[in-house]
């Protein structure tokens, strides 16, 4: 049985969720809880040498990287659901938006996140204890954002990251205008992967998305949140700890 590793349905894991969700494939749940560091755990780490979640399991090889694991659940796993467009060039236009969110997108609204509610993880935690969790962390780059959210992230760098979330969230509401789904006419990974960063947003960052500024957007995420295969997945599964 395909066995899914992640922290529910948010971000970055909710994108192989939602996948396994609409193709209707039966999985394994293992929650990890972020609060407790589990993901940096040495049993987990020997899963996802990297630390990080979502990771799939299947049949002993092991899947990362969220968008990664979506297209291979595409293609290991093909199912009477169609995620993928059959057309080459819509196809391509998927894998740019699927780039895109994974290369722009998430990371200012990450940063931001960070900023807001990760940093809360860390504000009791001594000096000595703070330097074993991030002893733990086999990522340099990660441990530089711990170490960021623990002193507080620079005014200037967070001001850059809500300009990025401004231009991100324009790029989406233009096209979301004129198109029901961001490529090939059909519902796709691409919007799969960008909702899962999207999702939320309208009461997180208001001030970017509401229905006058942004009603493509707005109707997309709420359209997206009407599937059964959504509503499935938040009904069965926690949400992020």
């Amino acid at each position: 049985m395909l066995k899914l590793y992640s922290f529910g349905p948010g971000a970055n894991s909710m994108k192989p969720m939602l996948t396994l969700y609409e193709k209707g494939l039966e999985y394994e749940q293992h929650l990890l809880d972020p609060a407790r560091f589990e993901h940096h755990s040495d049993w987990y780490k020997a899963i996802n040498p990297r630390g990080q979640v979502p990771a799939l399991l299947d049949n002993g090889r092991v899947i990362t990287e969220s968008t990664v694991i979506c297209e291979y659940l595409e293609d290991a796993h093909p199912t009477a659901v169609k995620l993928r467009p059959d057309d080459f060039a819509d196809r391509a236009d998927m894998r740019v938006w699927t780039k895109w969110v994974d290369e722009y997108f998430c990371w200012c609204v990450s940063t931001i996140g960070w900023h807001r509610h990760v940093s809360k993880m860390v504000d009791g935690l001594s000096d000595e204890k703070f330097e074993e969790v991030v002893a733990k962390i086999p990522i340099p780059e990660q441990q530089l954002k711990w170490r960021r959210a623990r002193e507080g992230f620079p005014q200037d760098l967070l001001d850059e990251e809500m300009r990025k979330i401004g231009v991100s969230v324009r790029r989406l509401d233009d096209h979301l205008r004129d198109n029901e789904w961001l490529a090939g006419g059909m519902y796709t990974l691409a919007d799969i992967c960008n909702y899962a960063i999207a999702n939320g947003m309208q009461f997180g960052f208001p001030e970017f998305v509401n229905r006058e500024d942004t009603p493509g957007l707005v109707r997309w995420i709420e359209q997206i949140g009407e599937r059964l295969a959504v509503k499935k997945m938040f009904a069965e599964v926690p949400r992020e700890f």
